[in-house]
């Protein structure tokens, strides 16, 4: 990645996709600490990935693993493709590369998310398909609201274990907005609890264990912050592990 910063600012989107090197994911990190409106939009990009894949998203049939693991035993093994040298593109070519991949990457998650509703139609069973998409649909409708808001109001923050975490709160919605990314798998029965901060007491106010976006439940307007915490599946009524992050609402 160059050191540029009229450079640097242009890969929010391929950071937030994933499709920076090595090298150039830990560089933009680095430049993440230091820059808020990148901060603000890598998250919503990952915001706006993970919508669109929790909006097709279908968990596998239990039966599925099984049958896999017992084709293994008959599958022949290819031997590895090796490419033929090529040679390095030039500096000029990999930046007109990378300017055009973020819009493709953009557009490929969405036609992912397109085809992969359109195959979950197919196996799963319409009526609750349609269900699923109305409350995806729901919740995107109301984050939009939120994001949109005259009164919008953002604030950004990073939790103990790396994740880069921002919340947008609108009183004229009576709605806030937290979104994660770099959010680390919680573990084998284990999920990341929000919750709102009532002078004190810690009022359960959603799940999330992985990068992506949630309405907060309940009521932010007389909360003070918002915790996030790791419980058990399912979430625990109040916390039982000290907060990864506590972070104060934007005023």
């Amino acid at each position: 990645m160059k050191n540029h910063a009229t450079d640097v600012h242009t890969l929010a989107a391929a950071y937030a996709l994933g499709a920076l090197d090595p090298r150039e994911r830990e560089d933009f990190d680095a430049h993440l600490q230091a820059c808020e409106a990148c901060r603000q939009e890598a998250a919503e990009f990952a915001a706006t990935a993970a919508r669109l894949a929790a909006a097709a998203s279908q968990p596998p049939p239990a039966s599925a693993k099984a049958q896999v693991m017992a084709a293994l035993d008959g599958v022949r093994q290819l031997p590895p493709l090796v490419p033929a040298p090529t040679p390095a593109p030039s500096p000029a070519f990999r930046d007109v590369l990378r300017r055009r991949a973020v819009p493709l990457a953009l557009a490929a998650s969405m036609a992912a998310a397109l085809f992969g509703g359109v195959a979950a139609w197919q196996a799963q069973n319409g009526q609750d398909l349609q269900q699923q998409a109305r409350q995806a649909r729901q919740q995107l409708d109301t984050v939009s609201a939120v994001l949109a808001a005259p009164d919008a109001r953002t604030v950004h923050g990073k939790a103990a274990n790396g994740a880069l975490t921002t919340v947008v709160a609108s009183d004229r919605q009576n709605k806030a907005v937290f979104t994660a990314a770099n959010l680390p798998a919680p573990g084998a029965g284990k999920t990341y609890q929000l919750w709102l901060d009532h002078d004190g007491t810690m009022r359960p106010a959603g799940l999330i264990d992985h990068d992506g976006t949630v309405v907060l439940a309940g009521n932010p307007a007389d909360a003070g912050a918002v915790g996030l915490t790791l419980e058990p599946a399912g979430g625990s009524p109040r916390p039982t592990t000290d907060p990864l992050l506590l972070m104060a609402l934007p005023a």
